[in-house]
């Protein structure tokens, strides 16, 4: 795990369910840390700080671009 870095922070899974498909299209290599725990147990989100996406440092700028290109359409936004 010491070569994936959290690159972004979310509360709930629903947000980031378009990000997952894209990441697979693309084969990056992505983590969600505490994803399961916040699935069962939603309003313990903040108490655990969140879900941390994780990519692998070789995959962080790919990654970052492809959430960018998601936040700039009009359709689809990371919240």
């Amino acid at each position: 795990m010491e070569d994936f870095k959290t690159i972004a922070i979310f509360t709930f899974p629903s947000e980031y369910a378009v990000l997952k498909l894209l990441f697979d299209q693309e084969n990056i290599q992505y983590v969600f840390l505490h994803e399961t725990t916040i699935s069962v147990l939603p309003f313990h989100s903040n108490a655990f700080g969140g879900i941390r996406l994780q990519v692998h440092k070789h995959d962080i700028e790919k990654a970052k671009k492809i959430m960018e290109r998601l936040d700039g359409s009009p359709n689809l936004k990371i919240v």
